[in-house]
């Protein structure tokens, strides 16, 4: 341990580029970690975290809610399948939204999501990740995301639909309940007819969009799915967790991140085993000597790995210490969150690929053969005969 602490003191800058290189992959890669999750979040939020185990799609809409149309003979299909409990339709449409916590000014991009109000507002489709306020129990009130309570759409606040000037009032606030990275209103169903009448008095009343069911007691999510399934080469059913992973779009979005982190995971061990067997290289001559002075080989490798574990350890808690404030902003329409799973998971692969990438430079030091410190040879080398 003095040998490994004596030779950091003695190269500060040479350690410290190190420690900084690597603090700065682990920042940008939890950073993107955040990116990753926000951006899916707010993809598909909001058929993540709303109540209906199961979702029922026009086969025609490709799982995208708003791209999906049923009839009515489709639904009879449906409340008819065996296993099918309760069933609720589901309506969402984009409007634009004026909010009065804003600038007065600034309009955006505003999805509704239409349920049938039960109990308390806990409907079919109703958002289950409540962290402020409460559902809605009427028309004309609605349940926000918190990732867009900073764009004036908090508690109190109304939301005016143009044209047509129809308002809504925010009465609760969800955690992580966007789609398609915009403003996300929960209403009820009667809302978000009106407010397609608002916007368009001669556009009829829509049909669902999709159908939240609840399978019946004594059925599984799957059963149910199956045997919707079954009724009509029409119907797509989906799992509430399957529906959110096949929207179109999030899968390619986590292989495109999942390239980034691969790189990410090869660049760090690379860069601290090849800086290990540097500097194995430079001060050759002087592990020589110790070896000849009686050194253990294990003290000497015992040393460098410890080296790796401090030098890594400062890079990924320093990496972290720079990614906990970014994770807490947002960029655009999409929340950043601290994701303590990835900290942990990436600080264990780190560090362990960089103190196996070391063993390379360790093996090197293992092969020091003592004699040569009284030859003048460098390291691997042998007198000639």
């Amino acid at each position: 341990m003095f040998l490994a602490f004596k030779e950091m003191a003695r190269a500060k800058v040479r350690f410290a580029l190190l420690i900084a290189a690597i603090a700065l992959l682990v920042f940008l890669i939890l950073f993107q970690q955040s990116l990753q999750n926000g951006l899916i979040t707010g993809v598909i939020g909001a058929i993540r975290d709303q109540n209906a185990p199961v979702l029922v799609y026009s086969v025609d809409g490709q799982r995208v809610v708003q791209g999906s149309v049923i009839t009515p003979p489709m639904e009879e299909q449906v409340r008819a399948a065996p296993g099918v409990g309760e069933v609720g339709p589901i309506g969402q449409g984009t409007f634009t939204g004026l909010p009065s916590g804003g600038d007065g000014e600034e309009t955006f991009d505003t999805t509704l999501i239409g349920y049938e109000l039960g109990p308390d507002g806990n409907g079919i489709g109703a958002p289950e990740t409540i962290v402020d306020g409460r559902l809605p129990t009427a028309d004309d009130e609605a349940v926000v995301s918190d990732a867009n309570v900073r764009l004036g759409y908090g508690i109190g606040e109304t939301v005016t639909l143009l044209p047509g000037g129809k308002t809504i009032e925010v009465v609760g606030v969800a955690r992580d309940v966007q789609l398609n990275v915009s403003p996300t209103l929960f209403v009820s169903y009667e809302t978000y007819l009106d407010a397609v009448t608002s916007v368009n008095p001669d556009a009829g009343e829509p049909l669902p969009n999709v159908l939240g069911v609840i399978p019946a007691d004594g059925f599984t999510p799957e059963d149910a799915v199956a045997s919707i399934n079954e009724q009509s080469l029409e119907l797509d059913a989906l799992t509430r967790e399957d529906a959110a992973a096949e929207t179109p779009g999030v899968a390619e979005v986590q292989q495109s991140f999942n390239i980034i982190f691969l790189l990410y995971g090869l660049v760090v061990p690379c860069v601290t085993g090849l800086f290990f067997l540097i500097v194995t290289f430079q001060k050759a001559n002087s592990l020589t000597l110790l070896r000849a002075i009686g050194a253990p080989a294990g003290r000497l490798v015992s040393s460098l790995l410890l080296q790796v574990v401090v030098i890594v350890g400062a890079g990924l808690l320093i990496g972290t210490l720079l990614y906990l404030p970014v994770s807490q902003q947002a960029l655009g329409g999409i929340a950043l969150r601290f994701e303590t799973c990835a900290v942990v998971f990436w600080s264990v692969l780190l560090l362990t690929l960089g103190v196996l990438s070391s063993l390379v430079a360790a093996r090197r030091v293992l092969r020091i053969d003592p004699i040569e410190a009284t030859t003048g040879q460098g390291v691997g080398t042998r007198n000639s005969p």
